[in-house]
């Protein structure tokens, strides 16, 4: 497309890298400057994120992933009065986002939990990239490249960052300057 960024990195002509430190560094960049035009492309832009407090998305998020608690649990692991997060669990039950319910082991125990609203709500307020924006361009892709982008992605995650290889780079000089060229569409 006229305008848009190709990426290319050099190879030899059996299609493995010269230097395997030089490529991981070209290839890396590439991937950040792709990064940074995934994100101011694809980007939510649903108007204000969410409607919730900074207090009500804390108290939410530690219950995700804490599990259910009782409001002097909160409190404690909030480091906040109990009164306060009292408040915060009242307007949230209000809103229909938390439930309180008797703990099954010790029925004088209140727990405050996730409504199937409040568990919604969470995972639309964590969402950065714009659901439907990324699935209009991704239908264009033929279905091996969909795969493709997604096991390249899901590779990289599953990857464990080496010190080594932060080490190599500044002993070899590799601190931003990889072999890489960014080739800008002449049309």
């Amino acid at each position: 497309m006229a305008g848009e960024l190709a990426f290319h990195v050099e190879m030899n002509q059996d299609d493995e890298p010269a230097d395997e430190l030089e490529d991981a560094v070209a290839i890396a960049d590439a991937f950040e400057v792709a990064f940074g035009q995934i994100y101011l492309r694809f980007h939510r832009r649903d108007g204000k994120r969410s409607e919730l407090s900074g207090a009500s998305r804390a108290v939410l998020t530690h219950l995700s992933l804490a599990g259910p608690l009782t409001v002097g649990e909160m409190s404690d692991h909030l480091d906040r009065a109990q009164s306060v997060v009292s408040e915060i669990v009242s307007g949230l039950e209000a809103k229909g986002l938390l439930a309180r319910e008797k703990d099954p082991a010790n029925r004088r125990r209140t727990l405050v939990w996730l409504t199937d609203g409040g568990l919604a709500l969470l995972a639309a307020d964590r969402r950065v990239l714009s659901v439907e924006l990324l699935a209009d361009s991704v239908a264009e892709l033929p279905r091996a490249d969909r795969v493709a982008l997604l096991r390249g992605i899901q590779a990289l995650l599953a990857t464990e960052p080496r010190t080594s290889v932060r080490q190599q780079m500044k002993e070899n000089n590799h601190e931003r300057q990889p072999q890489l060229r960014v080739l800008r569409d002449a049309d």
